[in-house]
């Protein structure tokens, strides 16, 4: 009787299953030329296990809570980047796309159970208080991070605005425990800040790239505009940790001819694989308006510097290699995140989704940046005395692979020893703290000099002469 029920429970299971399947894959997502059988098997088993569950674990457990763990399961086992939006999470992804969003101001992952931080945010409690990109949680409040999911992870950190929580951090050349208190605020993300550095240099920066991040670029050049005539121009793009694609392509709209290739990007189905361009249809969402016709004229042949740092991330990435492509702009620092994956959002029908990695992205001229990043045309370190080691896509568990550079990534893994290997000293700087744009930012005062067609002093070299002058008709 029992083997009976059980039998008939997991063949309601295994439709049950079935269902959740075919509403997230095929009806979004999946190639539909050719439908891929479903696991009936693996379905049986997992009915099985659920029903083990509901049966026999020592406490009771909701059925909702169960499906739930169980896909969030399935996606952060795919890939970093890839998770479940609980009613909560959704909507506070859909408010930060609008700059504006509740918690301490950090970008995360996770990696080996612990919650990691891949970016601070500037200008937010976790930024003042010197949480930096590489710093492990460990835990929040008296409660250990360590079998959380992401996303529980995250609920936790985020509250309401004064309240505080503290956060227990374990950091790489301490050998203590690091204890912060924080205080929840509002986050409010200025996209675009800009200012001139001195007579015909400008200064235009971008911490993240929201719904109106084009518009706003364009709003700010014209203020440069008409301070005078612009001579050279650095778009700043460190730490910026990426945000949304067709933002990205609306920068790199403004300074590239109408209609030039932006970025490509390639998956299994046929919605993966498109070719983004600086056209309106490409930057433009929600709106008529088209915000590039009000952009001055200097905008598209004013020598140009952009500035990348491992903090740069996705669709700075995308904007850097863009203008790197098409001999826009020289790009100067150092290399970049290398998050060259897209991720798709797909509404569940009861207010929550699932955030897929779908696609990979690729510069202009077909690079894969993934797990890879940007390689400046100048590198120049943070300081004057170089820069601290800072986590990037490669050092994230199961972080997707770079298809273009398969081989040659795998030979340079194995070629390199492991971090904390026997034999192997670890000569890392102390981690770099200064203001962007401040009095002592290395990187922007070599940039501008740079732009002045003037020695540039690079870490541990001798000053390059006339960098920008050596490429006839190459723009900066």
């Amino acid at each position: 009787m029992r083997s009976s029920k059980l039998k008939q429970f997991g063949l309601v299971m295994t439709g049950m299953v079935a269902g959740v399947m075919i509403s997230l894959n095929f009806s979004a997502n999946a190639d539909r030329s050719t439908q891929v059988p479903l696991p009936v098997e693996e379905l049986r088993a997992y009915a099985d296990v659920f029903n083990a569950i509901k049966q026999g674990y020592v406490e009771p457990v909701e059925d909702k809570k169960l499906i739930t763990d169980s896909i969030s399961g399935m996606l952060s086992g795919l890939d970093p980047h890839s998770a479940y939006l609980d009613a909560e999470a959704f909507k506070d992804l859909q408010v930060g796309t609008q700059g504006e969003f509740g918690g301490l101001g950090i970008e995360v992952g996770m990696e080996d159970g612990f919650v990691k931080v891949i970016s601070p945010i500037e200008d937010t409690p976790a930024f003042r208080a010197g949480v930096l990109a590489g710093d492990l949680i460990v835990k929040l409040d008296d409660t250990p991070v360590k079998g959380m999911s992401l996303n529980d992870a995250v609920k936790r950190m985020r509250g309401k605005p004064r309240t505080d929580i503290v956060l227990t951090i374990m950091r790489k050349g301490e050998s203590r425990p690091i204890v912060i208190t924080l205080t929840r605020e509002v986050i409010k993300v200025q996209s675009v800040k800009s200012k001139v550095i001195e007579p015909g240099y400008a200064y235009l920066r971008i911490a993240q790239f929201q719904e109106n991040t084009a518009a706003a670029v364009v709003e700010h050049l014209n203020k440069l505009g008409a301070e005078g005539p612009v001579k050279g121009l650095v778009l700043d793009l460190r730490n910026d940790p990426g945000g949304l694609l067709h933002g990205a392509v609306g920068v790199s709209a403004a300074f590239l001819p109408a209609d030039t290739l932006v970025v490509s990007t390639d998956g299994r189905t046929e919605d993966a694989k498109r070719e983004y361009r600086a056209t309106p249809a490409d930057y433009l969402r929600g709106t008529r308006d088209d915000f590039l016709r009000r952009l001055p004229d200097m905008a598209r042949d004013v020598p140009m510097v952009v500035l990348v740092n491992a903090g740069s991330a996705s669709a700075s990435e995308i904007v850097a290699g863009a203008l790197q492509d098409h001999k826009r702009a020289k790009v100067l620092g150092t290399q970049t995140f290398g998050k060259g994956s897209v991720q798709t959002i797909l509404p569940l029908n009861n207010n929550t989704a699932i955030k897929l990695t779908t696609a990979r992205y690729y510069t202009p001229n077909g690079r894969s940046i993934q797990a890879k990043g940007i390689e400046p045309d100048i590198v120049v370190e943070e300081t004057a005395n170089g820069s601290s080691r800072r986590v990037r896509e490669a050092d994230l568990l199961r972080h997707l692979g770079n298809d273009k550079e398969a081989e040659a990534a795998k030979s340079a893994a194995d070629a390199k020893p492991a971090p904390g290997a026997p034999g192997v000293e670890e000569d890392e700087a102390e981690p770099v703290r200064f203001e962007l744009a401040g009095e002592n930012d290395h990187q922007l005062q070599q940039a501008v000099r740079l732009l002045k067609g003037e020695q540039i002093v690079q870490n541990g070299t001798k000053p390059q002469a006339e960098e920008g002058k050596d490429a006839e008709g190459d723009r900066l």
